[in-house]
């Protein structure tokens, strides 16, 4: 059902009250920044707040928002001292200075939220050394620090509006400084109306009103028949195919751009025969991405080739070194660990049963392996609801698993320390870290100090270079597949203009208008 201010006039356009209606199948279950750890509630947030630091438009550049600058950094890579704007005021009228920068970012980390682990692990202390000045100070070097400050929660939120207890969140509030303040909540649709206080660039509309739609196939056709302005997140892959054929003829406007999303496989070091390093290097040298990207998502994925997708600098794609796919290299590997057609590799391959097209990867994938190899390889299907999945992967109890991963902030880091670091092992594997949590329980002394290092360096170059080692790691251990990086689309009406997609897949709603 289209909220009222989108109805179509008889002849079928929408009319023009001046705001827009965007439509979505994603959910959300709450807004609060400190607890909202969704990709739609962070787009959400990202229109609804401000944090100390955002993205250029269309890059993955980091630009000052509620700061007036970048941080100031320490010798030691442990002190920010980051300089804030003036003259903001939050939906509320509170004003907007460092006490209440110091305030939002301490509740993210003591009301115990979702996302809280995020600052919780990386910093000491925030403490507002000046009226427009906050000084943070961290627990150990992490360069990638401002990054994570552009976080869709890390949003300042007005002192007067919320407290700071553990497990205190109000899931349907929302009041900060952004270019929009929330004025409904329901559990069908939002109301955003433009904020008349705003300090920045104010919105080219008066307002977003936001849809949730049930199906796929609801939102589709609310979209081709005009009800919605906007579509983002939700179709299914034959219906915007089918958006796309007909986009000319009916004027639609497509934004498809790569998004920050990838899917890998995660492989169980512990899990025989996968714990030999050629096991591992044949199934990464017989996979043929170009098959999942056409014949299962039809154009609507890209090939990854390292954990780090093309959208950032560091990126190497060092999968693609031996050919994509390339079945001698992977037969000779089996050969030298003694597998053959008379005695075969068998290995399970597990798939989340509830997530849309993860059978039809894994079946294709099963396909793929059999023509390349024959009867050399075989991989043994099986699938699991992905709640019992998730909570079982730290237990070694799947030898593949297929997986997806969205990063909580845009830097390289977030692609590399969440699946190659961990905190205590030894050369017979992890026991405790991240790439325990990702149930691949890979060790390696050298990655991470690798890891550390990349942290503590400031200089990008240097980094660039740590990274370009780390994924030359990957690809010779290979404790995971890195298989393809997700575009993300959105569908504009055609009286629509302003229609942008980030590439930390935001939509940004203050430049949407009609004609």
């Amino acid at each position: 059902m289209a909220l009222s201010c989108a109805r179509s006039t008889p002849n079928g356009a929408l009319n023009t009250t001046g705001r827009i209606t965007v439509g979505t199948t994603a959910t959300i279950s709450t807004i609060d920044p400190a607890d909202a750890y969704s990709i739609f509630a962070g787009n959400l947030l990202y229109n609804l707040g401000d944090r100390l630091y955002g993205y250029k438009v269309g890059t993955s550049e980091l630009e000052p928002q509620l700061a007036t600058a970048l941080p100031t950094v320490s010798s030691d890579g442990l002190t920010y001292t980051i300089p804030l704007r003036k003259g903001v005021v939050f939906h509320d009228g509170t004003r907007f200075d460092a006490k209440a920068m110091e305030f939002s970012l301490q509740r993210f980390i003591q009301n115990g939220g979702s996302p809280a682990f995020l600052l919780s692990d990386a910093v000491d202390t925030i403490a507002a050394t000046a009226p427009d000045q906050l000084t943070i100070k961290l627990k150990k070097p992490f360069a990638a620090f401002p990054s994570l400050l552009a976080f869709s929660g890390a949003c300042a939120v007005s002192p007067t509006a919320y407290e700071i207890k553990e497990g205190a969140f109000k899931p349907a509030t929302f009041v900060g400084t952004g270019a929009y303040k929330l004025v409904k909540y329901g559990t069908d649709s939002l109301k955003l109306d433009a904020f008349d206080q705003y300090w920045g660039q104010k919105p080219a509309n008066r307002g977003v009103d936001v849809q949730f739609f049930s199906s796929a196939a609801n939102l589709f056709n609310a979209f081709r028949t005009g009800a919605i302005d906007v579509a983002y997140q939700g179709m299914a892959l034959s219906q915007i195919e089918s958006l796309q054929e007909k986009a000319a003829i009916a004027g639609w406007k497509i934004v498809e751009r790569s998004g920050s999303g990838i899917n890998y496989l995660t492989l169980n070091l512990k899990s025989q025969p996968l714990d030999k390093v050629e096991v591992r290097q044949a199934i990464a040298a017989v996979i043929d991405r170009s098959i999942l990207q056409n014949r299962v998502f039809q154009g609507q994925v890209e090939p990854l080739y390292s954990l780090i997708p093309a959208t950032l600098e560091e990126q190497k794609p060092v999968f693609q070194r031996n050919g994509d796919p390339n079945a001698e290299v992977a037969k000779a590997l089996l050969a030298k660990v003694g597998y053959s057609e008379t005695n075969p590799l068998n290995v399970e391959f597990w798939y989340r049963s509830n997530v849309v097209n993860d059978q039809l990867v894994a079946l294709t994938l099963t396909a793929i392996v059999r023509k390349q190899l024959g009867k050399l390889m075989q991989l043994d299907l099986k699938s699991v609801e992905s709640t019992t999945a998730y909570r079982n992967l730290d237990k070694g109890a799947y030898p593949i698993f297929l997986l997806d991963w969205t990063p909580d902030f845009l830097d390289s880091d977030n692609y590399i320390q969440p699946f190659m670091e961990c905190t205590k092992g030894s050369q017979t594997g992890c026991e405790e870290g991240a790439s325990v949590s990702q149930g691949s329980y890979y060790y390696s002394d050298r990655v991470n100090t690798l890891i550390d290092q990349s942290r503590q360096v400031q200089n990008p170059a240097v980094r660039n270079q740590i990274f370009a080692e780390l994924q030359t790691i990957l690809r010779q251990d290979v404790p995971f597949i890195p298989l393809w990086q997700n575009k993300d689309y959105l569908f504009i009406q055609k009286n629509i203009q302003g229609a942008t997609l980030e590439v930390t897949q935001k939509v940004p709603f203050a430049t949407l208008k009609k004609a």
